[in-house]
Formats: C-alpha cells, sequence, structure tokens
C-alpha cells in the first residue's frame, strides 16, 4: 500500500512540473500592481497636502506683512500660487479664504490673527480626465494657517 502511493503522488508531481513558477508570477503581478498603484496614489496625495499646507503656512506670513488690505491680498494670491505650482498643482483649482480675529473688518490691527484657509484638489495618477465613473477621480485637500500680525504694524 505504502508503494502505490508514492506512485500516485509521483505521477501527480509529474502533471504539475514548471506550474509553480507561472503561479507565482500571476499571482505577483495581481498583487504588485495595485498595490505600486495605491504607492503612487498616496504619494501624490502626499504632495498636494504638503502643497496646500505650505501655501496656507507662506500666504499667512505674506498677508500680515502687509500695509494694506488689497497688497496683503495681492501677496497671499500670489505666495499660494508659487507653493502650488511647486507642487505641479493646478493653481486655478484652488481656493483661498482669509479670516480675521478679533475684528473680522479689519485685518491688519496690531496683534490681529489672519487665518488663511487653502482648498484644491488632488487628481488620482494615471486616470484620464474624460473618464466619467460614479466615484471621484480627484482628492479634496485643505490647510489652515494663523499667524499674528505685529504689535508694531503701522507705526513708522
Amino acid at each position: 500500500m505504502q508503494h502505490w502511493r508514492s506512485w500516485t503522488e509521483l505521477a501527480r508531481a509529474s502533471k504539475e512540473r514548471g506550474s509553480a513558477s507561472l503561479e507565482f508570477l500571476a499571482a505577483g503581478t495581481l498583487l504588485l500592481v495595485p498595490m505600486v498603484y495605491l504607492i503612487v496614489a498616496l504619494s501624490a496625495l502626499q504632495s498636494g497636502v504638503l502643497a496646500v499646507e505650505a501655501a496656507a503656512r507662506q500666504a499667512s506670513r505674506t498677508y500680515v506683512e502687509a500695509s494694506t488690505v488689497a497688497e496683503a491680498s495681492q501677496r497671499a494670491e500670489r505666495a499660494v500660487a508659487f507653493a502650488l505650482a511647486d507642487h505641479g498643482m493646478d493653481v486655478a483649482a484652488a481656493s483661498i479664504r482669509v479670516s480675521c480675529a478679533p475684528q473680522p473688518h479689519a485685518c491688519l490691527n496690531r496683534r490681529g490673527i489672519v487665518t488663511v484657509t487653502v482648498e484644491a484638489t488632488v487628481a488620482l495618477p494615471l486616470v484620464p480626465a474624460g473618464l466619467s465613473v460614479g466615484t471621484p477621480l480627484s482628492i479634496p485637500v485643505a490647510a489652515t494657517a494663523s499667524q499674528q500680525v505685529s504689535r508694531f504694524a503701522g507705526l513708522q
């Protein structure tokens, strides 16, 4: 009985000769492709998060250094445009919101707090722009930064 069992195992092993490497390649490819895409997508998302965070921080810094609100708004928009362009993001798709405390109508008062919020969308990599499916093809990201206006602002 033992002898016959080993012949069966030998016959079964000879039929499957060489298929393990093929199965390994097929299974490996099926698992590797989604993992690589996930890594690429997460790195694109991380780049977008860093871009809006840097844009908000720089916009708030440049805003509090200006002498007029018009100049401050222009500087903030330029800072956001530079920060997003450095990361390859679409500047036109971003939005900037500025709020001031304790007096919302007077942003550049001494010791006032200026808060800048930058919102943008990060496109998923390797997805054609014209593809219309029921899932979102981009991920919204946002960052907020606050700076205090100098207590010496306006003194000359």
